[in-house]
């Protein structure tokens, strides 16, 4: 890994910026990502983590008295592995979320 996407940057960075805005920055990328199976393990992940905290969150969220607690603990939880996916990308690795890491490269074929 130290090559061009097909977005016309380098890997690292492309990847780094699938993290950036969560689910939606993720989809983006991986629509726009052709080539770079790289990219495209960091954009998918990127989707189907931040996508799932934002609804499981959501949910939880909306429980009465004890809501507010999930959403704190999850919401820091999500804010270390958005920090730690970006460092991560741009440092060339294939860092692996639990659980949706291991379905991001099944589906990339990683």
């Amino acid at each position: 890994m130290n090559g061009k996407s097909s977005l016309n940057m380098s890997e690292n960075v492309a990847a780094l910026i699938a993290y950036l805005f969560g689910w939606l920055s993720g989809l983006i990328i991986f629509l726009l990502e052709k080539e770079s199976r790289f990219v495209r393990f960091h954009a998918l992940q990127s989707l189907i983590f931040f996508g799932a905290m934002s609804l499981i969150l959501g949910v939880l969220g909306r429980i009465p008295v004890i809501g507010w607690v999930f959403a704190v603990v999850g919401g820091i939880a999500t804010f270390g592995y958005w920090i730690i996916g970006m460092i991560k990308a741009y440092q060339g690795e294939l860092f692996r979320f639990p659980v949706v890491g291991d379905i991001a490269a099944g589906q990339i074929k990683e």
